[in-house]
C-alpha cells in the first residue's frame, strides 16, 4: 500500500461524538511510552501526523486520522503508567473500552507491545478482555531495533510461552521499529488486505 494522503479529522472525548463512516477503521492502543505516535508517524510517512512527547499520556482523547480518503486510523490514548489522577485514568479506561465494543467500522485493534519488556499484568488482562468479547486484535511488537535479532527472537519466544497460558491459538503478530521502518510494508499490506475483505463484505 502506498500512503499518499493522511489527514487528521478530529478529536473526540467520547464514541457518540466520533466522526460517522462507512469506512473501515483501524485503532492503535498501547501502554503509556511504547511507541505508539512514532509508530503512526512511520506507517503514515508523515512525521509530525501523531504529537510525539517525552511525556506519557499525551494522548487524552480518540483521534481520528484519514489515510488515502479511504480508512481511518484511530490514536487512542495509552495505558499504564502515565502520571495522570485516577479517575482520569478510569475516564479514559470506560472511553476506550465503550469505542472498541461499539464502534461499528472498526475492523482490528492493534495492541502495542514493547519488545524489550516481558508480558506485563495490564496488557495480558487488556488481550484477555478483547479476546473474551471476540474483539479482533493483533500485537505489534515495537522498538525491535533496541535489540539484536538473536534478542527479539529470545523476547517474543518468551512472550508467546506466557500467552500460550491463556490463548490457543495464539494471538498473531507483527514486529515493527518506527527508527529503521521494519514491519511498516508488513502492517500496511495486513491492513490493505482487511479493507479488500471490507469492501468484498459490502460493509463500507
Amino acid at each position: 500500500m502506498v500512503i499518499r494522503s493522511a489527514e487528521f479529522i478530529k478529536s473526540s472525548p467520547s464514541l457518540n461524538e466520533c466522526p460517522e463512516s462507512t469506512l473501515p477503521e483501524y485503532a492503535f492502543i498501547g501502554r503509556s511510552n511504547v511507541g505508539k505516535s512514532s509508530l503512526i508517524n512511520t506507517i503514515t510517512g508523515f512525521s509530525k501526523l501523531a504529537k510525539i512527547s517525552s511525556s506519557p499520556g499525551k494522548t487524552q482523547l480518540i483521534n481520528h486520522f484519514l489515510i488515502n480518503e479511504a480508512w481511518y486510523l484511530t490514536d487512542l490514548p495509552g495505558f499504564g503508567f502515565a502520571k495522570v489522577p485516577v479517575r482520569i485514568k478510569r475516564k479514559w479506561d470506560l472511553m476506550i473500552r465503550n469505542y472498541l465494543l461499539k464502534r461499528p467500522n472498526l475492523v482490528c485493534s492493534f495492541l502495542l507491545i514493547d519488545i524489550r519488556h516481558e508480558a506485563l499484568k495490564n496488557d495480558l488482562e487488556f488481550m484477555a478482555w478483547m479476546g473474551g468479547r471476540r474483539i479482533p486484535f493483533y500485537l505489534i511488537f515495537t522498538k525491535a531495533d533496541k535489540l539484536t535479532h538473536n534478542q527479539r527472537q529470545s523476547a517474543i519466544a518468551a512472550y508467546m510461552k506466557v500467552l500460550g497460558e491463556q490463548w490457543e491459538p495464539l494471538p498473531p503478530f507483527l514486529v515493527t521499529s518506527s527508527d529503521t521502518g521494519m514491519g511498516r510494508e508488513e502492517l500496511l499490506a495486513l491492513i490493505e488486505t482487511f479493507n479488500n475483505g471490507f469492501q468484498a463484505e459490502g460493509l463500507g
